[in-house]
């Protein structure tokens, strides 16, 4: 198949197929039982007369000329001839099965081999995240700037410096900075991590390492630090 859409349409229809093959399975099975029960019937008449023309004195005992007339014959080849068509039927119902499980394995495997990929890809995404030289920060205090870029200076001071966990509560740390480093937050530290913009175009600090301020993800919609918050809250109750 040349692609998954046929293969699920073809897995689809896989019911409907096997259970034609079994439905024609089971009339060729009823046809067999008729038969053989017909052909029995017929061989056990036949041996009936042999018995009585032998004892009669008709014919010879002679296994080599005593036989089944040939409608017998004939019709014990065709119930073979019944079974030989349901072994068939079976096999092919088999093989339809089988060629769809292999099928089926094929794609699990370049799903398993996609979603590998995926991983590879967002764990490199994560490191580069946790990477202290890939933070979004900036030496610049301009207000209408929102994009931070840290100094040579300061990404290699944090490449130097220990890995701390978002949830850290503590932000407290003794960083080797440069002392022309500008620091952000309430902590007053260097930026390293994550860290996070007040959306107030006013805030004093303007960027906060997630930790000072209970944060473990990127807020969604704007997001505002306690001090700004507070003045909004002040402002609209006046």
């Amino acid at each position: 198949m040349s692609s998954i859409e046929d293969f699920q349409t073809s897995l689809e229809s896989l019911p409907n197929m096997l259970q034609k093959k079994y439905a024609l399975m089971r009339d060729l099975d009823r046809s067999l039982n008729e038969s053989q029960r017909q052909n029995e019937q017929r061989c056990e008449q036949e041996i009936e007369g042999i018995e009585r023309r032998v004892k009669s004195g008709n014919i010879t005992p002679d296994p080599a000329l005593i036989k089944f007339s040939d409608e017998a014959l004939d019709e014990q080849k065709h119930c073979i001839r019944i079974a030989d068509e349901k072994v068939a039927l079976a096999l092919q119902a088999y093989d339809l099965v089988d060629d769809h499980i292999q099928q089926l394995d094929q794609y699990l495997r370049k799903f398993d081999e996609q979603l590998r990929r995926e991983r590879d890809v967002a764990d490199a995404s994560r490191i580069a995240v946790m990477n202290p030289e890939n933070s979004v920060n900036s030496g610049d205090t301009g207000k209408g700037r929102r994009k931070k870029t840290r100094s040579a200076a300061a990404a290699a001071a944090a490449a130097e410096a220990p890995v701390v966990p978002a949830e850290t509560p503590s932000m407290d740390l003794d960083l080797p900075v440069d002392p022309n480093e500008p620091t952000y937050c309430f902590c007053n530290q260097v930026s390293f991590g994550e860290m996070v913009a007040c959306d107030n175009p006013d805030c004093k600090i303007e960027w906060f390492h997630y930790g000072c301020v209970g944060l473990r993800e990127q807020p969604r919609g704007k997001w505002y630090c306690s001090d700004c918050a507070g003045l909004q809250k002040r402002r609209k109750t006046k």
